[in-house]
């Protein structure tokens, strides 16, 4: 029985070094050339293994994509993440929790993000990746706006609903991306003005 474990336990460790490897090519090269512009033939070259593993390990560029967006949202950094929120007594600190993981993760994922949002447009499986992302970050908002509510910290007139759809207003990728991108704020000046802006939006006074 030992001697037959041993080999499964390696093809075991191997086909999950295998994994990886295209996983991270396939980010990469989809993050420096954009989806469109890269090919299986690439992604298996700077993963060194043949064509037909990419296929087999990710169903091809597609499957890729959303491997790469599930393994984050289902992360344990995610699950950490929400169970911080979940803790969080202090309304105004509960915030700038929200907004610092924002900022971290948009850090992390914001060069393929901005190919996903580029190529979703003509390619629907990139859509569908694309709404596995966002509907994490609802998700993680909706705990954050529940999490005000227990408190007893929101505005009135402001609603679980309504505040998390000011949450998506200010933390979803596409404000990051008008922060960055049009108008040039770096991250630290971003997490800055949001956390004064979630405040005074949501906070009852």
């Amino acid at each position: 029985m030992i001697m037959d474990m041993q080999p499964t336990g390696r093809r075991a460790e191997y086909a999950e070094q295998t994994r990886r490897a295209i996983l991270e090519a396939a980010r990469t090269l989809f993050t420096e050339q954009g989806y469109f512009a890269t090919k299986v033939d690439q992604i298996a070259g700077a993963a060194r293994v043949a064509p037909a593993t990419v296929y087999a390990v990710g169903g091809g560029k597609s499957g890729l994509l959303r491997t790469l967006i599930e393994s984050a949202v289902n992360s344990e950094e995610n699950a950490r993440i929400h169970a911080e929120l979940a803790a969080v007594t202090d309304p105004e600190s509960l915030l700038a929790t929200v907004v610092g993981a924002t900022r971290a993760k948009f850090e992390q994922w914001a060069p393929l993000m901005r190919q996903v949002a580029a190529a979703a447009p003509q390619e629907p499986t990139v859509r569908d990746s694309m709404k596995i992302a966002e509907a994490s970050l609802r998700n993680g908002l909706r705990l954050t706006a529940e999490r005000l509510a227990q408190l007893d910290a929101l505005s009135d007139g402001i609603d679980v609903d309504r505040a998390q759809d000011l949450l998506w207003i200010y933390l979803s990728n596409t404000a990051y991306f008008v922060r960055t991108d049009d108008l040039g704020w770096s991250l630290d000046e971003s997490q800055s003005w949001l956390t004064a802006a979630l405040t005074r939006e949501l906070l009852a006074r």
